[in-house]
């Protein structure tokens, strides 16, 4: 199977898979610069959207890694040029997360005060949680709906639908947001909060129906669902189980490192949740190149193509830490600015300025481990990454964090502890790829 790794090649795949990534994190992004600037109450407000954020996120990335088990399902058997075995299999696997993320959403909507109350959210930031997560939680099951059809088309090598719809949902909440929170005057009542929780549903919305519209007219997957299962099914649900465990873990070291932000107090929280919302973007800035390596490394894995994954892991690696030093540079270079916009409040921007440059000068560490972390997704190799979480959280950034509180170290601890934690990732997945990974494909082949 020929194979095209050149720069222009992987770039085609990892630009729009960059924007298309950001659009969610910027969304959130864009509720907590716009509710950080209101006129009263302001860093109770962007205090609640960050915790909310949070909790929104846990579940989102627990549920919606549907995306990476479909698209590495699809992208191997694309390239065993086996595809047609599997044409049925994406829509029956969003008729499961319908039903799994309606559950959800009927367990959680309820009690939102309880849920935030367990963040240390109190008095009028539990008021605000409560508001704003009972309206943001309406678009949750259209989300993962969204990411499921995104991740049928990683898995046929096209990153560029997934691009268009994230823009479309992107543009619509940028302007809703700026309408529904201040409102137009004689026509639009400004909603505050509310305002920037209905701009975020009804972007989800438009994203969604924009994605079935890209499914059924640019694709020749069946959106008909029928019986029986597809073979890949019980692979597919094992695949999202160990992954669901895997952001289980993942979740409890971003709930945990809130927990102890919002128990430092309002302000703490607010500067923390400005800093790890800025850390999820440029997250997503570096997983452009790791869905890159997710959408050839499950091509090259399944037609057994050792050589040149080696190939792709290496460029990837080195494109990656590149983005990295460029986000490094970028935020160093803009570091007082970014704290201006995102909060008018003095003593937040005093906490903030003392610990982002932490998060900003781990991003070459972020980008080795989430590149690493994009291939395993793509090769189905999800038990290796569910055990690497499990160990790298228990056993890393937990007693880093614990040790880290009792010093009194307070958001530095949580800082450094991320840097640990970021760092075992990396390191591991980069010893298991040498030893096992090109070991078990030459064997096979």
């Amino acid at each position: 199977m020929k194979v095209d790794l050149s720069f222009k090649s992987i770039n085609k795949l990892a630009i729009p898979a960059l924007i298309a990534g950001i659009a969610e994190p910027i969304i959130s992004a864009t509720d907590l610069a716009i509710i950080g600037n209101l006129p009263n109450h302001s860093a109770e407000a962007a205090a609640a959207v960050g915790l909310v954020s949070v909790f929104l996120n846990a579940l989102i990335w627990m549920l919606g890694q549907s995306r990476s088990a479909i698209s590495a399902i699809v992208s191997q058997y694309l390239g065993a040029g086996k595809f047609e075995e599997v044409k049925n299999l994406p829509i029956q696997a969003i008729l499961i997360i319908i039903g799994i993320s309606v559950l959800i959403l009927g367990i959680t909507f309820p009690f939102a005060r309880e849920i935030f109350s367990l963040y240390n959210a109190k008095g009028l930031v539990l008021d605000y949680c409560e508001d704003y997560y009972q309206i943001r939680a309406i678009g949750f099951p259209m989300i993962l709906i969204t990411f499921a059809i995104m991740g049928t088309f990683r898995g046929l090598q096209n990153s560029y639908y997934p691009m268009l719809i994230a823009l479309t949902g992107l543009v619509f909440n940028l302007g809703l947001d700026v309408v529904l929170v201040f409102g137009i005057d004689g026509y639009i009542p400004a909603l505050g909060l509310k305002g920037a929780a209905y701009a975020s549903v009804i972007s989800q919305a438009v994203m969604l129906v924009l994605a079935f519209y890209y499914l059924v007219k640019k694709t020749s997957v069946h959106i008909k669902f029928s019986l029986p299962f597809n073979k890949e099914i019980k692979n597919l649900m094992v695949m999202i189980i160990n992954l669901f465990v895997r952001t289980l873990a993942l979740n409890i070291a971003l709930n945990l490192s809130s927990y102890f932000a919002a128990s430092y107090g309002v302000v703490y929280i607010n500067a923390y949740t400005i800093a790890v919302n800025i850390w999820f973007i440029c997250a997503f800035v570096i997983d452009g190149y790791a869905s890159a390596g997710n959408m050839i490394s499950g091509k090259l894995y399944g037609a057994n193509d050792v050589e040149n994954l080696i190939v792709l892991r290496k460029k990837l690696t080195k494109y990656g830490l590149i983005v990295g030093l460029l986000l490094l540079i970028f935020l160093g270079a803009f570091y007082y600015p970014i704290g201006r916009l995102y909060s008018n409040n003095e003593l937040v921007r005093e906490q903030f300025y003392n610990t982002f440059w932490i998060a900003i000068a781990m991003q070459p560490l972020c980008a080795v481990a989430f590149i690493y972390d994009g291939m395993y997704k793509g090769m189905g190799k999800m038990k290796t990454l569910r055990n690497l979480l499990l160990l790298t959280t228990f056993f890393g950034f937990i007693p880093v964090l614990l040790i880290a509180n009792y010093f009194d170290l307070m958001l530095y601890g949580i800082w450094l502890a991320f840097v640990v934690w970021i760092f075992l990732r990396g390191l591991i997945l980069k010893l298991d790829f040498k030893k096992t990974i090109i070991n078990e494909m030459k064997q096979s082949g």
